[in-house]
């Protein structure tokens, strides 16, 4: 893979970048591609988020505390019509809708990444196969990788694959939106990528229930390491490469994912694993747990390609109520023996 410090200059940049959804995710990666000197425009859904990020005020609902510049935000589609190229951060389950909002304001060959993760409900699809439906015109790419908001607004240290059919839109990503601080591998495996930040969600959760219940560190690696074997079967047999998932969108946004309570979907399978129900949890959330959206049609796809994903299977009973925290454990460990 290629780096954002290794892009030879001077190519294709996009100067006016549009970031459809204004979460923390979607307002972090604004942040980003402001300090690296693109005007930003932002959609926001929410009319008091699209107020205060014109106006400088941050975004208190998502980033709180957090320092932002002001950008011109707003709830009309038609405000993201002349952008170079658009961040498209719509949670999985809302893409669809998004994008048939987005499809009429844009140029044909508008370059869009995806940065939301997950499997859609009911279609089985993953974001790119969406994204071909419902705007033909546009030209993917996937963004995905080891990556807390916070970290990205703050300028921490961060690293994330770019993938991109076409070289030269991804290198024209990369030139656009990396920084120091925020480095971007490209890659064209788009499958292996989405495929990636998918499963790694619901796997999680898994994680999150271990510690919940007190089961040590040993039984947090296995589920980790474990969870990466489900993660690369699936993953492959969608048409994905088994390196791709080695890299920063799959064992690396897994190891993150799996490793800190600061996880949407570690701390809600954390909550799991105290004995709380997952319609409780859910409800006192505001920010999408994409793991437990996404946990449904994961399985549901699995079964249909017949591929054995145990840890995943558990997750969505007890998400659906069929199994509590202490009997998902048990059947996963009175699973037969078998060679690694």
């Amino acid at each position: 893979m290629k780096s954002s410090a290794d892009i030879a200059q001077p190519e294709t940049t996009f100067q006016r970048v549009g970031v459809a959804g204004a979460g923390a995710w979607g307002t972090a990666l604004a942040i980003c591609a402001r300090a690296a000197g693109r005007d930003v425009r932002i959609w926001a859904r929410e009319p008091e988020i699209a107020a205060t990020l014109s106006s400088g005020d941050g975004n208190p609902a998502f980033l709180p505390s957090t320092p932002i510049p002001a950008m011109p935000a707003s709830t009309d589609m038609a405000h993201l019509a002349d952008c170079d190229a658009i961040l498209l951060v719509a949670p999985a389950q809302h893409l669809r809708a998004t994008l048939k909002a987005l499809a009429p304001h844009i140029q044909p060959g508008t370059p869009i990444a995806l940065c939301s993760k997950g499997i859609e409900r009911g279609t089985l699809k993953l974001m790119t196969d969406v994204l071909a439906e419902e705007a033909p015109h546009a030209s993917p790419a996937v963004l995905s990788g080891p990556s807390f908001a916070v970290d990205v607004a703050k300028g921490l240290p961060t690293a994330v694959t770019l993938a991109c059919p076409d070289r030269a839109v991804g290198d024209a990503w990369l030139r656009s939106i990396g920084r120091p601080h925020f480095r971007m591998y490209w890659s064209d495996d788009l499958v292996g990528a989405e495929a990636g930040g998918a499963i790694k969600n619901v796997l999680a959760i898994a994680c999150g229930v271990c510690e919940g219940m007190g089961l040590g560190r040993s039984a947090h690696a296995a589920l980790i390491a474990r969870g990466f074997a489900e993660m690369t079967r699936l993953g492959v047999k969608l048409g994905g490469r088994a390196e791709t998932l080695a890299g920063l969108c799959g064992l690396g946004d897994l190891v993150l994912t799996c490793s800190s309570p600061q996880s949407r979907n570690m701390s809600f399978g954390m909550e799991l694993g105290r004995g709380k129900s997952a319609a409780d949890i859910l409800s006192s959330r505001k920010a999408v747990t994409e793991g437990a959206e996404t946990a449904p049609a994961l399985v549901e796809l699995a079964r249909k390609l017949d591929v054995d994903l145990p840890i995943c299977e558990v997750v969505l009973d007890m998400i659906e109520g069929r199994l509590d925290a202490r009997s998902a454990v048990d059947r996963l460990l009175n699973r037969p023996l078998k060679q690694e």
